[in-house]
């Protein structure tokens, strides 16, 4: 049996499918299956995926029915103990399994491992920036909220999970159509630590077109599911008052008043600081000015994430 099982959602990547194949067929640990899901693509990403002819590439088509549904298909289909996901348009580099291997043999009391990634703006890539301090040179156990304050630690194309993880807490959340994975990264972080690698292994490939770099406002992820865990852990409310904050502030500039005020009501205001505050009370004009200033200092470098 395959060591890790690697789901790769497949939805119209036709310039992007090649390079993240090729970049799993480079890694220098070589024990893995490829499940490649195609969500019912109309491009010619099923022909440049069939120019690879491995075995342990398993190939499933079927209808378009969104990220969430077509990874939990592919989770149905693993064989292997450890799955990982790798985004149609990302690619990893060579010891990333390598490195997920060393870290599961070293730690095998663990069910969540990952790797920094560094992330593609429009003009520039750029290291991500993380809200633990570096401790020790090969990885370290984490909170999971603590630690992603600024970049999540968990990324759908550079995290591990042991199969065991889904029976525990269970899959994506089809229902929702954008933050579907932040949804799960939480219900995760309630059970689990994660074991955090410093190396950057993982490439997060812009592409314009792609929903999960979009945002959507419709649909989005229901933070009353935690209502109850947030009254007693603080670290998990600080985390979704921030994703809370981004959500209202992107609401605003969408023009939809009652959503801002959905996000905003429950934000602890004193916990999240004085220029979130003063960003939530601006109009929307004010707030795409200096968006657009904030994303021109993230294409530079300074800086990646323009909601947090």
């Amino acid at each position: 049996m395959a060591f890790f099982s690697i789901i790769i959602p497949l939805y119209n990547k036709e310039n992007f499918i090649e390079n993240t194949i090729q970049s799993i067929f480079n890694q220098t640990f070589q024990s893995f299956e490829i499940i490649v899901v195609n969500d019912g693509s109309t491009d010619k990403s099923e022909e440049k995926l069939f120019q690879f002819k491995d075995s342990r590439i398993h190939y499933f088509s079927k209808k378009n029915e969104g990220v969430s549904a077509t990874r939990n298909y592919g989770i149905e289909k693993a064989n292997s103990d450890f799955i990982t996901f790798l985004d149609a348009d990302d690619y990893w580099y060579p010891t990333f399994l390598e490195t997920m291997f060393a870290n599961i043999s070293k730690v095998p009391d663990q069910k969540v491992f990952s790797a920094a990634v560094e992330l593609d703006t429009s003009k520039k890539t750029i290291p991500a920036q993380y809200s633990i301090s570096k401790t020790n040179e090969e990885f370290q156990i984490v909170n999971y909220f603590k630690a992603s304050i600024k970049e999540s630690v968990l990324c759908s194309s550079s995290s591990v999970f042991h199969k065991s993880v889904f029976t525990a807490i269970g899959n994506f959340d089809t229902k929702i159509k954008s933050g579907e994975d932040t949804d799960l990264w939480i219900r995760i972080g309630l059970v689990y630590p994660v074991v955090f690698s410093w190396k950057i292994l993982a490439r997060y490939v812009y592409d314009a077109k792609s929903l999960s770099k979009k945002s959507e406002m419709g649909n989005k992820m229901d933070f009353s599911k935690f209502e109850e865990a947030e009254k007693t852990n603080s670290d998990l409310k600080y985390f979704l008052d921030l994703n809370r904050f981004s959500l209202a502030i992107k609401s605003k500039l969408a023009g939809e008043a009652a959503l801002f005020n959905h996000y905003y009501s429950p934000i602890d205001l004193n916990k999240i600081g004085w220029k979130k505050r003063t960003l939530l009370l601006l109009p929307a004009f004010a707030l795409r000015f200096l968006i657009s200033f904030k994303t021109f200092l993230a294409n530079l470098g300074f800086g990646s994430s323009v909601f947090k």
